[in-house]
């Protein structure tokens, strides 16, 4: 049972003293502190005020297993008794990291057999920006050093995660100036976002389109200075844009003819949430790394890896020290967790059930929403689902002339209803716990429909 929290003190503290995450502080001050959520079981949180809210964003695309798994906090007792921290610097290493490398190794098909060990997605993408330029350093290639990604894209918020993100306002704050990257050496490319951008071409040809882009800024910028091409397999925080099908085994082939190393940003799609394990075997193609977290642990500790092909690795050990960690890479708590939760992932089948039965039985639920004024397009893979707000259906305009004012505004009536999504531009986007029912998804859905009922009336005022 949760505790007897004072929530108007816990309110007047949070104003004070504590600094959310990607937040307007002054907001917050101004609406009189923040929601504060105080327990929650399954797929449902609770806040101070006693709202029972079903959670359509598993926290923030991570919580697969559900809240309130008894025996993912005993295993992190039973380690914290046992070993509650050592660092793996000094030539050491604790069983349960070394363990789980073994699990996530085998995960990959024995593909991508080391890991590597960090905190967070941010610090996965800071690792493969570091071990992608010095794989190059020791093949003798010094010039390539370019990592490639897109427009929108999304690896974290470090320094070198914004730079390889391709979101324009991360971009513009706490840097040298507006439009210039914080690191350089970083191209971006268009996103495969086909009902933004394509939908004057058939779903393939622009698929095609965007991969051509990929090639065209390599011969730009010369295929031997190309060290990288990131990319998440579906885009999470840029509005779940699931690419054409054709588009990734397109990229895979153009780094293939060039020799740049693909690297997939599993950090959302990993862990069952497209219906495999990994997004990328959703799409159809082996890259050479990959960078996981948030469901690895779903989320009870802070944990990330890096997955690297054996021909990488092998490359930097001819190097000597690779002078890059953190305080907490491989933590044996972390380490213990993440293994207990994908124990239970195998143990339940949950990455059967969202490919065989509630993925699909989520797409069959957000079609109907397709016929409503406000629906421009229903679109989901998986666990990952988005739909579109706008004005007008047959030209895709947006409220009040630009993106941004409908999703916000859609977004807060859903969380007044009983349903956490967040909104991103105009898109309303979901990404549920895996162990989601479809009586839970006909919760989500319904709670989406009444809630663009209710929205529609002020959208229209606006214009």
């Amino acid at each position: 049972m949760p505790r007897n929290y004072d929530i108007a003190e816990l309110r007047r503290l949070d104003i004070a003293h504590h600094l959310p995450a990607q937040a307007d502080w002054q907001e917050i001050e101004d609406l009189g502190g923040s929601r504060i959520i105080t327990h929650a079981e399954g797929c449902y949180i609770h806040d101070g005020d006693g709202n029972r809210i079903l959670d359509g964003m598993a926290g923030l695309w991570c919580v697969n297993v559900g809240y309130g798994r008894d025996e993912l906090a005993e295993v992190a007792r039973e380690q914290m008794l046992e070993l509650p921290y050592y660092n793996s610097f000094f030539k050491t290493a604790n069983a349960p990291a070394i363990m789980l490398a073994d699990k996530i190794a085998s995960l990959t098909g024995g593909r991508l057999p080391h890991v590597f060990f960090n905190s967070s997605g941010s610090e996965a993408n800071d690792t493969i920006l570091r071990m992608v330029r010095h794989y190059w350093q020791m093949k003798g290639e010094h010039s390539r050093t370019v990592i490639i990604s897109r427009h929108n894209a999304y690896h974290g918020s470090t320094v070198a995660g914004v730079s390889m993100g391709g979101m324009k306002v991360m971009h513009g704050q706490g840097f040298p100036a507006p439009g210039i990257l914080p690191m350089a050496g970083i191209e971006h490319v268009r996103q495969p976002y086909w009902y933004n951008e394509g939908r004057d071409m058939m779903p393939e040809d622009f698929g095609t389109a965007c991969a051509q882009a990929i090639e065209d800024k390599i011969l730009e910028v010369g295929p031997e200075n190309v060290a990288a091409f990131i990319g998440e397999p579906v885009q999470g925080a840029g509005g779940v844009i699931i690419p054409p099908a054709n588009y990734w085994p397109q990229v895979e082939a153009i780094c293939r003819k060039y020799g740049i190393l693909l690297v997939c940003d599993e950090v959302i799609c990993g862990f069952g949430r497209t219906g495999n394990m990994w997004g990328h075997e959703t799409m159809g193609i082996q890259p050479d790394m990959i960078a996981m977290a948030k469901g690895l642990s779903s989320g009870y500790l802070p944990i990330s890896a890096v997955a690297v092909s054996a021909e990488i690795v092998k490359v930097i050990k001819t190097g000597g020290d690779f002078v890059h960690g953190y305080t907490y890479s491989g933590h044996p708590v972390a380490s213990a967790v993440a293994l207990r939760n994908i124990e239970i992932m195998e143990r339940e089948g949950l990455v059967e059930k969202v490919r065989n039965e509630t993925g699909p039985y989520l797409a069959k639920a957000l079609a109907p929403l397709r016929d409503h004024p406000l629906v421009g397009e229903a679109r989901s893979v998986g666990l990952l689902g988005a739909i579109e707000v706008v004005a007008d259906k047959a030209t895709g305009a947006r409220f009040g002339g630009a993106e941004g004012t409908a999703g916000p505004l859609v977004r807060d009536i859903c969380i007044r209803n009983g349903l956490m999504v967040r909104g991103i531009r105009d898109s309303i986007v979901m990404c549920p716990p895996l162990i989601i029912t479809p009586a839970q998804i006909d919760e989500l859905v319904g709670i989406i429909r009444k809630s663009l009922d209710e929205a529609e009336p002020k959208l229209r005022a606006i214009g």
